[in-house]
Order: C-alpha cells, then structure tokens, then sequence
C-alpha cells in the first residue's frame, strides 16, 4: 500500500493510524512522502518492520525513478521486496542506505528551487529571467523548448502549494528565514491569486495558471531564450 497524503505529518499519522485496521498483517506500507523521514510515522503504520519510503518523482512517466528508503526498524526482507516490485514497474529503483530529509532527488531540488525562489522574492529577477538564464547556461539552447526544465517550469509542475508548503514546513524546521518569506511570496503573490501551476496537465492542451500561463505558455515559444 502506498501513501500518498499531503506532506502534513499529522495527517500522515492519522492516515496510518486509520489503514492499520484494514490491511492484512502481512502487507507492506510505503510513503511516498517527498521529504519527510519513514521512522517519523514508523509507529503509526502498526507493522514497522514493514514500512519504508518509496518515492517516486513528478512526472512518473518520464522520470522513471523509485528511491527506497528504509528507517532502522524496516525487515531488510521487506527493502529487497520493494526494490524488485519498482523495478517490476518499470522504475529505476535507488537504495537509500540511510534516512536523509529530501532522498536523493529532493535534496537537490529543493535548494535549487529555494535559491531561484530568493532571487525573485527578493526583487533580483524575474522568474522567466531566471530561466533563462538557467537554460542558456545548461545547455538548455540545444534541446527543443521545454524539454530541459528550469527552476520556476519545475515549481508549475510540482503544484504551487506544495512549493509553498515544503517551503514553510522546512524554512521552520530549519530557523531558515528566507525560506519563510520564499513561502508567503508563493502563497500571497500566486496561490492566493488563484495560480496554481500545471501540475499533471498537459501545457499544450490545458488551461492553468501559475508562475506561466497555460497553454503553450511562454516557455515552449520558439523565441523564448533569444
């Protein structure tokens, strides 16, 4: 079973406290919780020999990845379980061999994206300044237009509120201050309006608003990096 609930601890607890009661002793639990740690709701799951983290990254149809992360109590069984059950999937399995906040994906991402964040909430830049300026610098100039990502594209895809939420949650958790105000500047300047980002969508079919306007926002124009 695996759970996918917002990455709200409390609701996570509350969730595992429910399933317990509905699932056979001998089903194995995972959260596909993108920065919280498996040995946070261990106790919750009732079976925490049975639980670990399996996270898999957005968009799961082209980012392939499954990151496998036990807490010390997890049966290594039970880790070689889900690590052939990914693969059997289609992912490309990643043995986290110890907890680390953000996996492996995660604790790339999410300074890259708190950085880009700073520089706009600090009235630096833009954000399609910012990804431009990404993109040209990456090596992005030679791919066709979206398929590399730049910062603030990534934020439209992860959702806007989640932005803001890992924002808030780690910006306290780490007495990061810039944080924090990366996360009321998402919330007040789009969530607030409305702009939610794409999420899931198709950026040449729907209609979305967030850090672009969709579709075919300004960042799949031929002209975008000129």
């Amino acid at each position: 079973v695996s759970e996918n609930v917002p990455e709200v601890p409390e609701i996570k607890q509350a969730t595992y406290g429910s399933l317990k009661d509905f699932a056979a002793d001998h089903t194995i639990f995972t959260t596909n919780s993108s920065t919280l740690l498996p040995s946070e709701f261990a106790e919750f799951t009732g079976r925490p020999s049975k639980f670990c983290a399996l996270h898999f990254a957005n968009g799961i149809w082209d980012a392939n990845i499954a990151e496998v992360m036990p807490h010390p109590g997890t049966d290594p069984e039970v880790v070689e379980t889900v690590l052939k059950f990914s693969k059997d999937i289609n992912m490309v399995p990643f043995s986290i061999k110890k907890e680390q906040n953000g996996y492996l994906i995660n604790s790339l991402l999410v300074p890259w994206l708190n950085a880009s964040l700073s520089l706009v909430t600090n009235g630096v830049s833009k954000p399609e300044d910012v990804d431009k300026c990404w993109l040209i610098s990456t090596g992005g100039y030679s791919a066709a237009p979206g398929a590399v990502r730049a910062p603030f594209m990534t934020m439209d895809v992860i959702g806007l509120p989640i932005v803001s939420h890992i924002m808030a949650y780690w910006g306290e958790q780490l007495g990061d201050e810039q944080m924090k105000r990366n996360a009321v500047f998402v919330k007040e300047n789009y969530i607030d309006q409305g702009r939610l980002g794409i999420m899931n969508g198709n950026p040449l079919k729907d209609k979305a608003e967030g850090m672009y306007s969709y579709p075919y926002p300004a960042f799949l124009q031929g002209d975008f990096l000129e």
